[in-house]
């Protein structure tokens, strides 16, 4: 049995010492899971799911605490403490996360976040962080089904983590793997650097750039704000001052959907016979 480091394992418990549990763990032998870690009613033979990284004294160490992100994640973690050799990042865990100064883009400073990749040095065997994270973005090799473009199709559903703003809008971490942007007109809600959100596939181009949107895309779209409108009516009174004609700046600000959704939504629940539609808005019938 191979040990995961920086990453969840399943241990038999195999000693019960006075400050904790030992666990198998194979090549690297009993790794110890300290007294405070140890769950209610635990005994040898027992199987726990445990997080394994390095101790003050670099020996693999247990914890049931879930840190915020593991080897081969991308994170928004801020700056605990820096000295000499680097930046120490709090990601969750009583010992911080190392970033030397060779992986960081500009120096670090104590109380800011930034993104980083966790990985593992390869020369120390130490769990670290990068905010290099261009590099580990995909398609990092030849594998042609592992590119966006023969992943996704328009209008999937897909995890994003927020990276930064540019001049077109926010750049994105989608699905822990590639880069995308969702560009500022098809933004209708405040962002900021390191939100995690569900976002959708508007486009993939061949060179592999994805772009996104907020809003589910096409039919579904416009099905799922349909409900989100007919309950907005019924929750005022059956009206809304709001029609198809009215700007497109108080729909945003209101609904948070572009006028093209909010139009298609007004169609749809009209053709359901469930509102009409007069020069003061929208009512329910």
């Amino acid at each position: 049995m191979k040990i995961k480091l920086g990453d969840y394992n399943t241990l038999t418990i195999v000693k019960t010492v006075d400050f904790g549990l030992y666990l198998d763990g194979g090549d690297e032998g009993e790794i110890l899971l300290p007294a405070r870690y140890v769950p209610k009613d635990a005994k040898i033979g027992d199987q726990l799911e445990v997080f394994i990284y390095l101790d003050q004294d670099e020996r693999p160490v247990a914890t049931t605490q879930k840190p915020i992100a593991k080897v081969g994640d991308f994170a928004w973690l801020e700056v605990a403490w820096v000295n000499e050799y680097g930046a120490f990042l709090n990601w969750g865990l009583m010992k911080d996360l190392f970033c030397p100064f060779r992986e960081q883009k500009m120096r670090m400073q104590k109380g800011q976040y930034y993104l980083v990749y966790i990985t593992i040095d390869e020369e120390s065997y130490r769990l670290m962080a990068t905010a290099k994270v261009d590099k580990y973005l995909f398609p990092t090799n030849d594998e042609i089904k592992q590119t966006p473009y023969h992943v996704y199709k328009h209008g999937d559903e897909v995890e994003v983590l927020v990276w930064q703003k540019t001049d077109l809008g926010f750049k994105v971490i989608v699905d822990n793997k590639y880069q995308g942007l969702i560009y500022e007109g098809q933004i209708f809600q405040s962002l900021h650097s390191g939100d995690r959100l569900k976002a959708y596939i508007d486009h993939v181009r061949q060179d592999n750039k994805i772009d996104l949107t907020l809003q589910p895309t096409g039919r579904r779209q416009t099905e799922e704000f349909s409900d989100v409108l007919l309950h907005y009516l019924q929750e005022n009174g059956g009206h809304c001052d709001l029609g198809d004609k009215s700007p497109s700046e108080l729909i945003q600000d209101r609904f948070k959907v572009s006028k093209k959704v909010y139009k298609k939504a007004i169609g749809d629940l009209y053709r359901r016979r469930l509102i009409t539609i007069a020069d003061d808005g929208i009512t329910l019938v």
